[in-house]
């Protein structure tokens, strides 16, 4: 008995398993490395990623501040400055989605007619390098776009901040921060593999193809002719979701063994679950509010909503808050930007309850019971 194709079949290389040095592809196995691949791969075209950048983001950018420290018209002017969008996009979630994904977040401060700020423009952080001296302190930022380089300092002639550099902790580089887009890279590809896999089982009609038998009887093989021939009517009438079911014929010794997936190999649906719940977890988003099933971390969803601005949104809409503050402190010294707690929905109603143990205590003064709740 011979098997179809096994000795009329060209024995060549298969450049699939082969690693693509410097070719600048993703051999099998490996995930992109670059950063402008990892957002292709990654919060482009995975559903998983992009859900979970944008409840980071624009819940970063819809939170309210609260701006102190200075007198009113100092608070108007950084409130506007602030508030304003930088290229069309608005300057905290812009900020939080870079912090997210890169680890760097780069504010240029533009100065207006009269010297003072007149605008934050937030810079793309892969196109930003540092320039560091001879003793290892960031000299300037270099800013790169095409074959333009445009070098930027840190600070202005008066010593005042030009460009301003927010980063997550990294504990292994001095001068940049660590993003998750590197970290959710490898569960990115093992999720985007699987619907490749989900995709190409539905256009072959949902189920294995199966083994073509050649066995005449006598020994013979089939010729490299006949091999092409049955090769060819098999690809053009019957692979494909379109000609599924369809009756097969038959002659000249061939024979047709189905074959059916183990259960190993139908655990692919298992393991694209757990790398989508490996996605939410770099991100910082609870599974539960993406809708992933199997996750029962979190008593209900609004726990997991608590859960998600406690843990991933505040914090980081509190390091750009402080960097911008800092930045702009040399304009307006002692101004302070945070976060509104009060007007975070998500945490009405921890914010109830503080209000109301601190209005329930007889032993604090009034001017206490402001201070305490932030007033």
């Amino acid at each position: 008995m011979k098997w179809f194709g096994t000795k009329a079949a060209p024995v060549a290389a298969r450049p699939v398993l082969a690693r693509a040095w410097g070719s600048g592809a993703v051999a099998l196995g490996e995930w992109p490395a670059s950063y402008e691949a990892q957002l292709r791969a990654g919060v482009m075209t995975n559903p998983v990623a992009q859900r979970a950048m944008r409840l980071v983001s624009e819940g970063a950018g819809a939170t309210a501040l609260a701006f102190g420290g200075a007198d009113e018209a100092a608070r108007a002017r950084v409130a506007a400055l602030v508030g304003k969008s930088s290229a069309g996009q608005g300057l905290v979630e812009t900020l939080a989605c870079h912090l997210l994904l890169h680890g760097n977040a780069y504010v240029q401060v533009l100065a207006g007619a009269d010297g003072m700020p007149g605008e934050l423009y937030a810079l793309r952080p892969e196109r930003v390098s540092v320039e560091a001296d001879a003793r290892g302190w960031p000299a300037a930022y270099l800013y790169r776009v095409g074959e333009s380089v445009t070098r930027l300092s840190p600070e202005d002639g008066a010593g005042r901040t030009g460009v301003l550099h927010l980063k997550a902790l990294h504990p292994l580089d001095d001068h940049y921060g660590l993003g998750c887009a590197g970290a959710a890279a490898g569960a990115v590809a093992i999720h985007n593999a699987a619907s490749v896999w989900n995709k190409a089982l539905l256009d072959n009609a949902a189920r294995p193809s199966g083994a073509m038998v050649y066995d005449p009887g006598d020994g013979s093989v089939m010729s490299p002719e006949q091999f092409e021939r049955v090769k060819r009517e098999m690809e053009a009438a019957f692979a494909g979701a379109a000609n599924a079911g369809r009756p097969m014929l038959l002659e000249g010794g061939l024979d047709w063994k189905a074959m059916s997936l183990t259960p190993a190999e139908m655990d692919f649906v298992g393991l694209k679950a757990a790398a989508a719940r490996e996605i939410a977890l770099a991100f910082g988003v609870p599974p539960m509010l993406m809708g992933l099933p199997g996750d029962n971390s979190y008593a209900n969803y609004r726990e997991a909503n608590r859960a998600l601005w406690r843990q991933t949104i505040l914090p980081l809409v509190a390091k750009i808050c402080g960097g911008l503050a800092q930045g702009l402190s040399g304009w307006w010294p002692g101004v302070t930007i945070a976060a509104d707690l009060d007007a975070v929905p998500a945490l009405a109603e921890e914010r109830a309850a503080l209000w109301e143990r601190v209005a329930a205590a007889d032993f604090l003064s009034a001017e206490e019971k402001r201070a305490m709740l932030g007033v």
